[in-house]
């Protein structure tokens, strides 16, 4: 490929290659609800209480993490320690993992029910009182609840003791525990993070902007008229986006707390929500994608190819990856075409992550659930996969 760039390199790779496919059978029949990719790593969750650690060039299982009570809705691995995986469950626990062992190291307790959503806060440079300070002084972890709470922690440190947990910490023994944000009056279905913000959507059909330090409710951000599902924060241009039930997204705005522009076209719930710097995507229950203008709110492209509710998607700056109705399709965001149909002929798709040149989904087959790797670097020898 003489003369091309790395960028046009990179996207010719995704759009011409056929890259090379591994398929791992995973969690038997039970639904993937989180997946992500992670130093080399692809970690699946499940609702069997179990999460996988594979290697993502052999496809080996590396680690099975079990100690969830509960099915497993929410992962993140911490950008600066990378062998730190954190989850939350049905069974109301935060457990923190040692990605190299495979160990539990701690398990937090404070959520009355499900812990829907987390996300780790890194510490990066912002003005306190005035003045430039970074914060925080080490990561944090928030956590959102079926129980209309949210919960701010200190990443712990160590391992505990010789890669074993302590027993569960409530939060009046866990000196990890800094702040409990009451307001929500229904579930906290999803969270997003940025500096010293946190910005949560509820089934009370309200977003909350919090301050991470003070703990205090900056805006009550109130115009949807059925539950929320979904929020991102748009850190470029200071804005939050959020999907709802009623069909809508909004773009509010982080300096004043109003609607700056209401998203209308689809017909059903919303459930899925991103932005990256050109674009705002969003996906329904409708069946399609829709690419908005990030500063004007206007449609660029309406996304047709699936019949069924949209389960999960990704984007950047150059392609969409949808999941559905037994379709994984990519999509060239800069025209709204289809590139090609990654995967099809299956029972569904729940999960779709990728990085670099990296693409893992999770799908099932009649009656069990698989992953379904492409390594867009390398070219493989002949046709695999599912």
């Amino acid at each position: 490929m003489p003369n091309m760039s790395r960028d046009e390199e990179y996207m010719y790779n995704w759009t011409h290659s056929n890259p090379q496919r591994l398929t791992i059978p995973a969690h038997g029949s039970n639904v993937i609800t989180a997946l992500l990719i992670s130093h080399g790593r692809i970690i699946s969750a499940s609702d069997d209480r179990e999460m996988h650690v594979y290697s993502s060039t052999t496809g080996k299982l590396v680690h099975k993490l079990t100690g969830h009570e509960g099915g497993i809705w929410t992962l993140a691995v911490s950008p600066s320690l990378p062998d730190v995986l954190v989850s939350g469950a049905t069974d109301s626990t935060i457990r923190f993992w040692n990605l190299a062992t495979g160990k539990c190291t701690h398990i937090f307790g404070g959520h009355a029910e499900t812990v829907r959503c987390l996300k780790i806060v890194t510490p990066s440079w912002i003005y306190i009182d005035g003045e430039k300070q970074k914060w925080p002084k080490r990561s944090l972890v928030v956590t959102g609840s079926r129980d209309r709470t949210l919960r701010v922690w200190k990443l712990p440190r160590g391992d505990g003791t010789n890669g074993t947990p302590s027993e569960l910490l409530e939060p009046e023994s866990n000196p990890c525990h800094i702040h409990e944000l009451k307001g929500h009056t229904d579930v906290v279905r999803d969270l997003a993070v940025y500096k010293n913000l946190a910005v949560s959507a509820s089934y009370d059909t309200t977003v909350k902007v919090w301050n991470l330090i003070t703990a205090e409710c900056k805006w009550t951000l109130e115009g949807h008229t059925r539950k929320v599902y979904s929020v991102a924060i748009d850190q470029e241009r200071n804005q939050v986006v959020s999907g709802a039930m009623d069909g809508t997204a909004r773009i509010w705005s982080l300096e004043t707390g109003q609607t700056l522009y209401t998203l209308t076209g689809h017909l059903y719930l919303v459930n899925l929500t991103a932005v990256s710097t050109s674009n705002i995507v969003t996906a329904a229950s409708d069946a399609t994608v829709r690419v908005w203008n990030p500063s004007t709110g206007a449609l660029k492209y309406r996304l047709e190819a699936h019949t069924g509710a949209i389960t999960c998607f990704q984007h950047d700056e150059r392609k969409i990856l949808t999941g559905s109705d037994g379709k994984l399709i990519m999509w060239d965001i800069k025209t709204g075409e289809v590139v090609k149909e990654m995967v099809k002929d299956i029972t569904g798709v729940w999960q779709v992550a990728y990085e670099g040149d990296l693409c893992v989904a999770a799908a099932s087959v009649e009656e069990m659930t698989y992953l379904e790797v492409w390594n867009f670097a390398e070219e493989a020898e002949s046709e695999g996969g599912i």
